[in-house]
């Protein structure tokens, strides 16, 4: 591996690094396709890691406005995917969380997708698959500096 160390070898690796993590983004929406639009699948995902949410910290996390996450969350629930309950605390609030039906849909798509990646890991030989893991530290450090 070389030193990268002027502004211009960091921009190219830069250029490539994004590349890559557009091409594998897409080609793992295509392969975890669960018959969603883009948007909602990211509101049924984040559900899944962060819910029960209201709409409105639904609306901010996915960073929509709330009418736009209304709508979204309204025909996951009309396909039986989230459910609507009243808060415990402020009867006024409506938080979503996934239905069972949600949940197993949330899997079934990280599952085609994790299968996607090992059966593409299959090529790669045991030094470049430890050269891989390492990499992944490092990309795994860089978003955690993020500011």
């Amino acid at each position: 591996m070389t030193e990268v160390s002027t502004p211009v070898e960091r921009l190219q690796v830069a250029a490539r690094l994004r590349l890559a993590v557009t091409r594998l983004n897409r080609r793992l929406r295509a392969e975890g396709e669960i018959g969603l639009s883009p948007s909602a699948t990211a509101a049924l995902s984040t559900i899944g890691r962060h819910g029960p949410l209201s709409l409105g910290e639904l609306a901010a996390m996915e960073g929509v406005k709330p009418p736009t996450m209304t709508a979204t969350v309204a025909a996951l629930e009309a396909d039986g995917l989230v459910s609507r309950e009243l808060d415990g605390r402020d009867r006024r609030v409506t938080r979503v969380t996934l239905t069972q039906r949600g949940r197993q849909r949330l899997e079934r798509s990280k599952r085609r997708k994790t299968a996607y990646l090992a059966a593409r890991l299959e090529r790669l030989d045991e030094r470049q698959l430890e050269e891989l893991d390492h990499s992944l530290g490092l990309i795994e450090l860089l978003l955690e500096r993020q500011v």
